[in-house]
């Protein structure tokens, strides 16, 4: 069994005591949407639509409006608009868009008119720019900002580690 360390104030919890992780929920719960705070809708409408994402709608009623986009075969979509979030226009960052083929992708997003960084890995030093040497899964970035600055990052992901897919 895996433990994580909690630490709570207020609540009876003390620093460092040790709690049994849950075991996993067998109802099924899919993140369905990620808002993003944006400062212009219609900016921010015609930066998604350019990336070829998925427009499933605009709503607005009364001083309510949002609209949503899903990225390219995504079970999760971006939603945003007004009334939706407090959060600063941009502050949303390092959401992960998993492709099998980041130099394909990174091409693609580039044809379609957006600024992506070059090729990086981690190491044991920190970010070395170029791919992970033996382009292993999981260790190869690229990232890209919409136009108030929320920040995406590609990552590489050719073959999943066990246990990181529902129907393991």
């Amino acid at each position: 069994n895996r433990t994580r360390e909690i630490s709570m104030s207020g609540t009876g919890a003390t620093a460092g005591a040790s709690m049994e992780a849950s075991e996993v929920g067998t109802i099924d719960m899919k993140l369905e949407a990620v808002t993003l705070p944006v400062s212009d809708i219609d900016r921010a409408k015609g930066f998604y639509q350019s990336l070829g994402w998925r427009y499933d709608g605009d709503i607005s009623w009364g001083e309510f409006r949002g609209i949503q986009f899903t990225p390219p075969r995504s079970e999760c979509s971006i939603t945003f608009g007004t009334g939706l979030t407090t959060a600063a226009p941009g502050s949303a960052q390092r959401l992960e868009l998993v492709v099998s083929d980041i130099d394909a992708a990174r091409e693609d997003l580039i044809r379609r008119g957006v600024e992506v960084s070059d090729l990086f890995h981690r190491d044991e030093s920190g970010l070395v720019p170029g791919p992970e040497p033996q382009r292993r899964s999981y260790r190869t970035y690229a990232s890209f900002s919409d136009p108030d600055g929320n920040s995406w990052l590609l990552q590489e992901v050719k073959e999943r580690v066990p246990g990181r897919a529902w129907n393991d």
